[in-house]
């Protein structure tokens, strides 16, 4: 499944232009306040009209379709449950007024979310992400084509929101639809995103394949340089013999870090933040960071700050490093240049580690 969108929203002075095609997976829609992410997702479950353009799901047009017959699971910030019902009211509440199609089994859907502990009790006596995962469970069992995701973890503290994630990467891994997922929080987004959408003032100005659009440098005015990076997808390896240290396999060579939750065999995708690499001209020795790899540089990038945004590829591994341009200049950096990359197992953040 698929879902094309060529719309534009006028309200007031705010216009929002939009054309995107979201594959089946994790589209996510970042964007500074305001530029219209809410908006978007608002018009594609039916709940804004839009002026002019069309809603293209599963290759039917919805465009002129209200908002219950557009077979759109939406997902608020807050869960939005029943009160009078406890959870499996809520959950069989959804089920009765989903589309005439086959969606999730009940069943699949207690599984995919760990709810059978939660059943017989009221939205009340839910934690924060207990209730969150009750309402995506509502979502899925009202047979969606598309999934509409609005901040759902930005009213969670950080350790609830670890606990959510790996709940999030089922979903993505066992559905096939498009989920259009909003979030400010670029660990969120390296984890979940399969596919990425830039926006800025109600335009849509960069979208693509998750880690072609977090390693490019022309991204980085859009993403903001914390969240600009590397996303290296690659499978977990015996652990190192020498050193019990864990070790990362992938398109590019292998990553050493101090540890992991997943055993051997496991696909992995971690996140590496450009200021958390140092590049050098000729390969370092003696160093105590376990991480060094060789590549060419494909890209420079001068912002107006005083940093450089080096890209540079590993195998098919596309990487991203900030540099000063003091830096850039002195080491005479250049496109077609051998580089050496230095990563420190310790910079991994757990929070962008995920399945």
């Amino acid at each position: 499944m698929s879902l094309d969108l060529d719309i534009h929203v006028r309200r007031g002075r705010f216009t929002l232009e939009v054309q995107v095609t979201a594959p089946a997976g994790v589209t996510v829609i970042f964007g500074p306040s305001g530029c219209g992410k809410t908006t978007l997702l608002r018009a594609v479950a039916g709940l804004e009209p839009v002026d002019h353009g069309k809603i293209v799901i599963d290759g039917s047009d919805m465009t002129e379709q209200p908002a219950h017959r557009r077979a759109v699971g939406y997902l608020f910030q807050e869960p939005r449950l029943l009160p009078h019902l406890n959870v499996l009211g809520n959950l069989k509440f959804a089920q009765r007024m989903g589309r005439q199609v086959r969606g999730q089994s009940f069943d699949e859907v207690i599984a995919l979310l760990e709810l059978d502990p939660l059943l017989g009790r009221a939205p009340f006596a839910l934690s924060g992400g207990e209730a969150q995962r009750v309402a995506l469970g509502r979502a899925l069992l009202s047979a969606p084509k598309c999934l509409c995701l609005d901040e759902p973890l930005s009213a969670l503290d950080q350790g609830l929101k670890h606990r959510i994630l790996p709940y999030l990467e089922r979903l993505r891994a066992r559905t096939d639809i498009p989920i259009l997922y909003v979030t400010h929080d670029a660990a969120e987004m390296a984890r979940l995103a399969n596919h990425i959408v830039l926006m800025q003032a109600g335009r849509s100005v960069l979208s693509g394949p998750a880690e072609a659009i977090l390693s490019d440098p022309a991204a980085v005015p859009y993403l903001g340089v914390r969240a600009a990076g590397t996303v290296i997808s690659g499978q977990v390896m015996a652990p190192d013999p020498t050193t019990g240290l864990a070790v990362i396999g992938f398109d590019g060579g292998q990553l050493i870090l101090p540890e992991l939750s997943q055993t051997k065999g496991h696909n992995i995708r971690i996140r590496i933040p450009a200021q958390d690499i140092v590049l050098a001209r000729e390969k370092p020795r003696g160093l105590s960071a376990l991480n060094v790899f060789e590549g060419a540089i494909t890209q420079l990038h001068s912002g107006q700050g005083p940093g450089v945004m080096v890209q540079f590829q590993t195998g098919g591994t596309l990487f991203l490093a900030r540099v000063t341009q003091y830096s850039a200049q002195k080491m005479e950096l250049a496109v077609g240049q051998t580089i050496f990359a230095i990563v420190k197992a310790t910079a991994f953040d757990p929070a962008g580690i995920g399945t």
